[in-house]
C-alpha cells in the first residue's frame, strides 16, 4: 500500500452543551481530521488533542505544527504494509503521541480497507457489540446532575461516570448515590487531588463506586500506589498511561486496579494492543475512554474496544450525546447498554464530505 496523498483539516464543532471538568469548561472542540489516500481508498484518523494543554502538553496547535512541518511530508509517498511502519521516518520525535496517533490510526483504517476487513477484525477484536458508559461533566447543583444521570440511565448506559473536584465531590456523590442506589457509578477527578487528600478520598469508599479515576497528578505513580493501599475503591489510571512502559510501571508499583486506555493518548492502535496484552496477562481490567471525538475517532475507539481484554464499559457514548449532528453516517447509537461494532471495511462508517467541506476552517495537503 502506497500512501499517495494526505489531507489535514481543522473542523470546529459546537458541543450540544458545555462539558465541565476540574480542568475547566469546554464549549467547542477544534477537531483535526486526517485523510490518507492510496490505491483509490481513504483512511481516516482524528487527533484527540484539546485546544489547551490542561489534559496533556499537546494542543490542537502543537499537533497541527508537528503534522504539517515534520510528519506528513515524511509519510506521503511511503509504501507500508504495517501501520506503525508508516512512522519509522519520524521515530526520532519525542512525545507528541496524539499527533502521531492521528497518522498511525489513519493508516490502520487504510490498510484494513485495502484488505476488505473491518478495523475491529484487523486489530484482533472478537466482539460484535461492546458495553458502553457515559461521562457527565460537573453541574451547578446535585439536582441538575441527578437529572442528567436519570437521562443517561434511561438511554441505557451501563455505567455513569461523574466528574469531581475538591469542593464538589462528597456531597455530590452522596446525593447521586442516594437517588440511584443500584446504578453503576464511577468518579473522575482528572488529577485534581494530592496525596494529602487521602483521608477525604477514603470517604468515597462509602459510595460503592466502580472506580476512582486519576485522582492524583498524571506522573505520580508512587502517590497513586500509596493512595490505592488506603482505598477499597479501585483506582483507575488515565492520564498516567501513555506508553507500554507506563503500564508496566503501574503494574510494578500497584498504582491502580483499573486502566482507562485511549488509543489517541498512547500513540495509536499498535501501542494500545501491546498495553492491552500486557494488562490482560496481569488480569488488570481495561476500558476504552473517550475524548469528545467525532464519529471518526469514535469508530476507532469502538473497534479497539472489541478486543476481549476490554472488560468494562467504555466512554464511547452515542453521537448525539455531544453533537447535534455527527460528521459520519451512520451515527453511533446506544442499545441496551451496548454499541454495535461496525463490520464494514476499515472504520465501517462514511464521512459526510459535503458537511465536512462546509465546516472546515483550515486545510493542508501533501503533496
Amino acid at each position: 500500500m502506497r500512501i499517495e496523498r494526505a489531507i489535514l483539516r481543522e473542523v470546529p464543532l459546537e458541543l450540544k452543551e458545555p462539558f465541565e471538568t476540574s480542568h475547566g469548561r469546554v464549549h467547542q472542540k477544534r477537531v483535526l481530521l486526517l485523510t490518507l489516500l492510496g490505491e483509490g481508498l481513504e483512511g481516516w484518523g482524528e487527533c484527540v488533542a484539546a485546544s489547551d494543554p490542561s489534559y496533556t502538553s499537546e494542543t490542537t496547535e502543537t499537533a497541527w505544527h508537528l503534522l504539517t512541518d515534520f510528519v506528513l511530508p515524511q509519510v506521503v509517498g511511503r509504501e507500508v504494509t504495517r501501520a506503525e511502519a508508516a512512522l519509522e521516518p519520524v521515530d526520532w520525535i519525542r512525545g507528541h503521541r496524539m499527533a502521531l496517533a492521528t497518522v498511525e490510526m489513519a493508516v490502520w483504517d487504510l490498510i484494513a480497507r485495502a484488505e476488505g476487513v473491518s478495523l475491529s477484525r484487523k486489530l484482533g477484536g472478537e466482539r460484535s457489540v461492546v458495553p458502553v458508559g457515559v461521562s457527565l461533566g460537573l453541574r451547578s447543583s446535585v439536582d441538575l446532575l441527578a437529572e442528567a444521570v436519570q437521562a443517561a440511565l434511561a438511554e441505557g448506559y451501563a455505567r455513569v461516570k461523574l466528574k469531581i473536584e475538591p469542593g464538589r465531590d462528597l456531597d455530590v456523590l452522596a446525593g447521586i448515590r442516594e437517588r440511584f442506589p443500584d446504578a453503576t457509578l464511577s468518579a473522575d477527578a482528572n488529577c485534581a487531588y494530592t496525596l494529602g487528600d487521602a483521608s477525604r478520598l477514603k470517604e468515597l469508599d462509602a459510595f460503592d463506586l466502580q472506580m476512582l479515576e486519576q485522582p492524583l497528578a498524571y506522573d505520580d505513580f508512587l502517590g497513586h500506589a500509596r493512595l490505592q493501599e488506603h482505598l477499597r475503591t479501585p483506582v483507575c489510571l488515565d492520564e498516567s498511561i501513555t506508553s507500554v512502559r507506563d503500564a508496566s510501571l503501574a503494574l510494578e508499583l500497584a498504582s491502580c486496579r483499573v486502566v482507562n486506555l485511549k488509543p489517541g493518548r498512547v500513540g495509536g492502535h499498535g501501542t494500545s494492543r501491546r498495553i492491552h496484552d500486557l494488562l490482560s496477562a496481569a488480569d488488570m481490567p481495561i476500558w476504552c475512554g473517550g475524548m469528545l471525538e467525532t464519529g471518526v475517532g469514535r469508530a476507532h475507539n469502538v473497534a479497539l474496544a472489541s478486543l476481549l481484554g476490554f472488560t468494562l464499559p467504555g466512554d464511547i457514548s452515542a453521537s448525539r450525546r455531544y453533537w447535534a449532528r455527527d460528521i459520519v453516517s451512520p451515527e453511533f447509537v446506544v442499545d441496551c447498554g451496548t454499541m454495535r461494532v461496525p463490520d464494514g471495511p476499515g472504520i465501517g462508517v462514511e464521512v459526510d464530505a459535503e458537511r465536512l467541506d462546509a465546516l472546515t476552517t483550515r486545510i493542508a495537503s501533501y503533496p
